[in-house]
């Protein structure tokens, strides 16, 4: 089962980068069993509307079945590996 978070950011924010160091640390530990998509939402408008962010850092965790969670802000490790862990159950 695949799990995909999507990292909606942007190089002028300041969080993001923030919370780019957590991400390695997820995807160095789960490795194939995650799949992450980094969106610059300054170039890719048209996907940040569809997903309606309005703040960055947003994370958006999807499986199979769609979205399973979602978090605005600079988000914590424990809580963005449980989410990761109810969207691959």
């Amino acid at each position: 089962m695949s799990v995909r978070l999507k990292d909606f950011y942007a190089d002028w924010c300041g969080p993001c980068k923030q919370q780019d160091a957590i991400l390695e640390e997820i995807v160095a530990e789960w490795g194939d069993d995650l799949e992450l998509e980094k969106v610059d939402v300054d170039e890719k408008q048209d996907v940040a509307n569809e997903y309606q962010v309005r703040s960055l850092p947003t994370l958006v965790v999807e499986n199979e079945e769609g979205v399973v969670d979602r978090f605005v802000g600079v988000t914590q490790r424990e809580d963005i590996e449980a989410a990761l862990s109810e969207a691959s159950a």
